[in-house]
């Protein structure tokens, strides 16, 4: 039985209609992902959903009794003095009623208060803020005022858990949170025993998170049984089918429109039956609501850099006694695209600052290539003028901008990114946090670069926006840096991963999120295996050489060489051999089919990860010895 649900709710602004006659129901246990595009109407459904506000028509039905709290995607936090306070906010009535129940009130009827305190599981709820508060790493006196806007967004978080709801209404809540706090978000939904209806474009977050995918699309919501990637499976089956049914619809209405458009012979002999169909194609072309348009972005690559980008020497930065970087030697080459991971002011930025030669380091060294133009998109958006309009923000003093060697008119240009003509005089402040996105986006590709610094590029945009700039950053020659929490846009276009193992640590890892988290959980092994002074069991690798004595570097020997150019094939052969095991165990015809062949495959699972443990040591130690011969 349905715990909330939709009939036929209509919403709209001036003549653009957001809900037109939309249905939906949220079940008991369910986890919905809620998605659609930018502008499209996801948080104010979220809203009436929350009762927050009205549809123009329709109905909404929650069940009696249903605990229900929504966290907005920029909370409102004002009149708390604490975070502490803050939180305990989220159990204010358990709170109360035992406060009344403890000052025993003459007249109060203390056993249903007892009941009603039980249910809310109200005895404990100093212990469930407090737990709340450590899983988000939040400091329970820290003064709400002084808190970023990322830090509030947990707090506004924490203050939903607290509160045990029956169900969560939850708009984009992993923007600005670090990529652990989002993985702990993850795990604490997946076994939430309530109802959740969540808007996000984090794919990998609603794979891991959602059972059904709710798609918002043209004023109508339809509905997707499973993770995100079978909706996109079903959906790209969808439009083209949508798009051949459109194309036979449009045929047979030029053709019905030839017909009644000829000569005097033909209309005095025309049907009426035929006329009248004519008119029901015309009515049903201009009732159709197309597919929203796609940004078309193109960017302009402007003169090659030279060959290093960056090359940092043993750099060193901190700020007082917080050490941000530590004795960190890289270097970046033309044509790299370098993923920065890393916790919430483990200092991504003031990493990104030395790498481009903004900020100085304390100690060691840092030289930047020849003929770098760097395009910076600022996840603060501190780029854009709130009071200019979008057509001065993208080309000051002028209606005409250069791309790539061709003029295109600012308007056309503006198109591009979705904003309608009408809009290049509007202010920038008159944009949402999307639009923004995307008008940045095209302020940062309106300039030549052969080096873009992307700051969470992804916060705000809707998923075809950021499917269209992972293709764009693929197919760029020239170097990106990429800071974001969103894991499947990194492995998508990252080559390789600065990230932070400790305060002040940063290591280097080939690949994007997935590969580093399986190198992470893999080092304690190899330590492991190194610690016994032999290979792991099964390992082809050599044993590792005596590592050179502390600031001694030496050049690799001709074998040592050769070694470490083929580990990384040798790491990818049994990667692959490892993930062809894993699809082969999930299968359950294996266990009919073939039950005598379960043993061996786990045993060679078990020894590709003892293999792969040593392997990718070894690559680190004769990485650490010294430099390519």
């Amino acid at each position: 039985m349905s715990i909330v649900s939709c009939q036929e709710l209509s919403l709209a602004y001036g003549v653009h209609a957001l809900l037109d006659r939309a249905s939906m129901s949220l079940e008991p246990g369910e986890r919905v992902g809620l998605i659609g595009r930018n502008g499209s109407g996801k948080s104010s459904l979220l809203r009436i959903i929350a009762g927050l506000e009205s549809p123009d028509a329709g109905e909404l039905r929650r069940q009696q009794g249903l605990r229900l709290v929504y966290v907005a995607q920029e909370p409102q936090l004002q009149g708390f003095a604490t975070v502490f306070d803050a939180v305990a906010e989220g159990v204010a009535e358990a709170r109360s009623l035992r406060q009344r129940f403890e000052a025993h009130a003459p007249g109060e009827d203390l056993d249903a208060l007892q009941t009603r305190i039980e249910l809310l599981d109200g005895w404990n709820w100093e212990q469930r803020v407090q737990e709340v508060l450590q899983r988000l790493a939040l400091e329970a006196g820290a003064a709400v005022a002084a808190l970023s806007g990322g830090q509030q967004k947990r707090v506004a978080l924490a203050q939903a858990l607290a509160a045990s709801p029956d169900v969560l209404l939850l708009d984009e809540p992993t923007n600005h949170l670090d990529l652990d706090a989002i993985q702990w978000l993850e795990q604490l939904l997946t076994g939430f025993r309530g109802s959740v209806l969540v808007i996000s474009h984090d794919r990998a977050f609603l794979d891991s998170v959602v059972t059904r995918i709710l798609e918002l699309d043209r004023g109508l919501l339809r509905s997707y049984p499973g993770h995100y990637a079978a909706f996109e499976q079903r959906k790209a089956r969808e439009l083209a089918d949508e798009a051949l049914a459109q194309a036979r619809a449009d045929k047979l209405l030029a053709q019905e429109e030839e017909w009644i458009r000829r000569g005097v012979e033909a209309r005095r002999t025309r049907s009426v039956g035929r006329v009248q169909r004519l008119q029901q194609l015309r009515s049903q072309r201009a009732q159709r609501r197309e597919a929203l348009g796609s940004v078309r972005l193109e960017l302009d690559r402007g003169e090659a850099s030279g060959r290093i980008v960056a090359e940092l020497q043993d750099v060193s930065k901190a700020f007082g006694d917080r050490q941000v970087v530590r004795e960190l030697s890289t270097i970046v080459l033309r044509g790299d695209k370098v993923g920065i991971l890393g916790p919430n002011g483990a200092g991504k930025t003031t990493l990104l600052k030395l790498l481009l030669g903004e900020l100085a380091p304390d100690r060691g060294s840092v030289r930047q290539g020849s003929r770098l133009q760097v395009a910076y998109f600022d996840q603060m958006r501190a780029a854009l003028d709130p009071e200019a309009t979008l057509a001065d923000t993208i080309s000051p003093g002028s209606e005409w901008i250069e791309i790539g060697g061709a003029r295109k008119h600012v308007s056309a240009y503006l198109g591009d990114f979705l904003f309608p003509p009408s809009r290049a005089r509007a202010p920038v402040k008159s944009l949402s946090g999307g639009e923004r996105n995307r008008l940045l986006l095209a302020r940062l590709f309106a300039r030549p670069a052969n080096v873009v610094v992307l700051d969470e590029p992804t916060n705000d945009l809707d998923m075809d926006t950021i499917e269209l700039l992972e293709q764009l950053l693929q197919d760029f020659p020239g170097t990106v840096f990429l800071v974001s929490h969103d894991r499947r846009f990194l492995d998508n276009v990252v080559t390789s991963t600065l990230a932070w193992e400790s305060p002040g640590c940063w290591r280097e890892y080939e690949g994007g999120v997935e590969d580093w988290l399986a190198q992470r959980q893999r080092a304690p092994q190899a330590a492991a295996a190194g610690a016994t002074g032999a290979p792991a069991s099964g390992s082809t690798a050599q044993a590792p050489r005596p590592a050179a004595p502390a600031g001694v570097r030496r050049k690799l020997s001709y074998k040592e060489q050769r070694e470490l150019e083929q580990l990384p094939e040798r790491i990818d052969q049994l990667e692959q051999e490892q993930r062809a095991l894993t699809q082969a165990l999930a299968d359950p015809a294996l266990y009919r089919e073939q039950p005598g062949q379960v043993a061996a495959m786990r045993a060679r699972f078990d020894a590709i990860e003892q293999e792969l443990g040593a392997a990718l040591q070894r690559w680190q130690d004769l990485e650490d010895l010294g430099p390519a011969g």
